[in-house]
């Protein structure tokens, strides 16, 4: 298998030496067993049923269509468990920390008082919400779903590389990612000690029925509608839990309280998963013109009467500039040292910080603080002159708005190209997704972002990116084979028929497996990773929501060559044979 190594980049799967790290040995068998031309053949069978299902995405104002199948390389990133045992520990100290500063800003706000971070900071984030100061939430939680975006710097250590606490997307693809590899790859999956990742959308359901004022309540998934980037996200989630996707005008208040429209008649709503921003959710209260709220949403949140994940307000602590203390905030309120660096960060606002900046472009990522999707970035070592003058007009216009980080690069995972029919060296990231309730669960893996186009260092799918299947392993090492029981690590088969619109030999590293916490003393992030929001939050009224749970027609297209393959391919698995 023809793969050219290399030594700048930290390699997922191979040490310096050349030689595969022991949690990739079965994976690098398996492999070299298929062969490339089998590989790439199940790799099209790939491609196919995620058009048949439906798994796409949407790129705003793209002159070429704005719906896109999205894009899969199946050659998985393998985490072992010590060193997932470390992220988990890291998340989840993080996100309590970060729980109990918004607890604190949208109250007494003591971190300000005692000179911890700037008032200023806080009080101009657009995310701040002044309206919903005071407000009491369920167990006192603001966040309950996060996804942190973590990268590997050259030697090896994990940094974060910002927090996405709003209405983070991505977590269908983790899921379909797994079912659809099971599937089409089931052989590499025996004896490896995958951990199964389908119990999230039930942990998920538990953490929303937890939030409920009544017992039993009723939740739903409330989306902008099938024309934002992550429908096909709203829409299969809501199926997988078994309860409503709505928009806004199938809600209204009445008497305080929050109902839903049904054909059997109105019914109360107690938990709200909103996937739509906080700047649309009621037009008494935000935005007067959105159509994509319900009026007077915010006065029975704030009697109590509903419940709504994530909380408003929430926006503020995932801030690319507040971003930049959150180490602080966990000294502050846990008392502890972080156990997951952040990437060193330069902010605007800062006259020391914006001279550096300034002076310093040609060698620095920018980035706005309220941007996503890889959207307002300037990669300095990759722009001409005239770009960075251009884009230093809008920092020096508005320093606040931007932060400025040192280029990172990027670790670097074996991806196979179709075009080439060869595995070559692409850029990834990492984005865990995180339950906060009473416990924090960390669904074991996360969806892996990878730079497809070549040599790229953005991992957006808004910008060429893709993605692979995560495996974190219950064992450090290479596992003892345990048979067909791996098949089933998927979850629940995936089965949803949605016309969708979703916005989300090999080479050695330079550093040793396992749980790296060196401190990151110099260079700071990278590239581009998305900002975790739903992308634009269009006004458009949809005629209804597509169908869920409903597979394709026999006869739709390459329908049956598909189930033919499927078929040819579970028999040879079950008779021993994975071809």
């Amino acid at each position: 298998m023809k793969y050219e190594p290399g030594s700048r980049f930290f390699d997922e799967m191979f040490m310096p030496d050349g030689t595969v790290r022991p949690h990739y040995q079965g994976i690098q068998e398996y492999l070299g067993a298929q062969g490339v031309e089998e590989f790439g053949r199940r790799h099209r069978l790939l491609d196919l049923a995620f058009r048949n299902q439906g798994i796409t995405f949407t790129v705003y104002g793209d002159a070429q269509g704005t719906e896109r199948t999205f894009p899969f390389d199946p050659v998985p990133r393998v985490i072992p468990a010590s060193e997932w045992a470390h992220l988990e520990a890291g998340l989840t100290q993080r996100v309590r920390a970060l729980n109990a500063f918004l607890g604190d800003i949208y109250s007494g706000a003591q971190i300000l008082g005692d000179g911890v971070m700037p008032a200023e900071l806080v009080y101009t984030s657009a995310h701040f919400r002044r309206e919903v100061h005071g407000i009491r939430v369920p167990h006192g939680l603001y966040t309950h779903i996060v996804g942190t975006d973590l990268i590997r710097n050259e030697r090896g250590e994990y940094l974060v590389l910002e927090d996405n606490l709003r209405s983070p997307s991505g977590v269908s693809y983790l899921l379909a990612n797994r079912q659809a590899m099971t599937r089409i790859y089931p052989g590499m999956f025996r004896g490896q000690g995958v951990r199964p990742v389908g119990h999230y959308t039930n942990a998920l359901l538990g953490l929303l029925q937890s939030l409920s004022p009544r017992e039993n309540g009723t939740v739903v998934v409330l989306t902008p509608g099938m024309y934002n980037s992550a429908y096909f996200e709203h829409a299969y989630l809501a199926q997988q839990m078994g309860v409503e996707l709505v928009e806004g005008r199938d809600l209204f208040v009445d008497a305080g309280r929050v109902w839903m429209r049904t054909t059997g008649g109105r019914r109360q709503v107690d938990v709200i998963y909103r996937r739509v921003d906080d700047d649309f959710l009621d037009p008494l209260t935000f935005r007067p013109d959105s159509a994509l709220g319900v009026a007077g949403l915010v006065e029975v949140y704030r009697q109590g009467r509903v419940a709504i994940a994530n909380a408003i307000g929430t926006g503020v602590a995932d801030d690319k500039a507040v971003y930049a203390y959150v180490p602080e905030m966990i000294r502050y309120y846990l008392n502890e040292e972080p156990l997951l660096n952040n990437v060193p960060t330069y902010l605007g606002w800062n006259p020391d910080h914006l001279e550096s900046m300034l002076a310093h472009a040609d060698e620095l990522v920018f980035k706005g603080v309220g941007e996503a999707g890889g959207y307002g970035m300037l990669l300095g070592p990759y722009a001409t002159r005239e770009e960075v003058e251009a884009y230093l007009v809008k920092v020096r216009a508005a320093p606040r708005e931007f932060i400025a980080q040192p280029v990172v690069g990027l670790s670097r995972h074996p991806t196979f190209y179709p075009d080439s029919g060869e595995f070559e060296p692409a850029h990834v990231d990492l984005r865990p997704y995180i339950l906060c309730g009473e416990e924090v669960t960390i669904v074991p893996g996360g969806l892996t972002r990878v730079a497809l186009r070549r040599g790229s260092l953005v991992v957006n799918s808004s910008q060429g990116g893709g993605s692979k299947d995560t495996w974190v392993l219950d064992h450090d090492g290479r596992a003892t084979p345990q048979g067909m029981s791996q098949l089933l690590s998927g979850g629940a088969p995936l089965n949803i028929q949605a016309q969708s619109q979703y916005q989300g030999g090999f080479e050695p590293g330079t550093a040793a497996q396992g749980q790296s916490q060196s401190q990151s003393g110099g260079g700071i992030q990278s590239q581009s990773q998305s900002q975790g929001g739903e992308g634009a939050q269009t006004q458009s009224q949809t005629q209804g929501a597509p169908p869920v749970g409903t597979p394709p027609p026999a006869d739709a297209p390459g329908q049956h060559s598909f189930q033919q393959e499927l078929e040819k391919d579970e028999l040879d698995t079950f008779d021993g044979e994975d071809r």
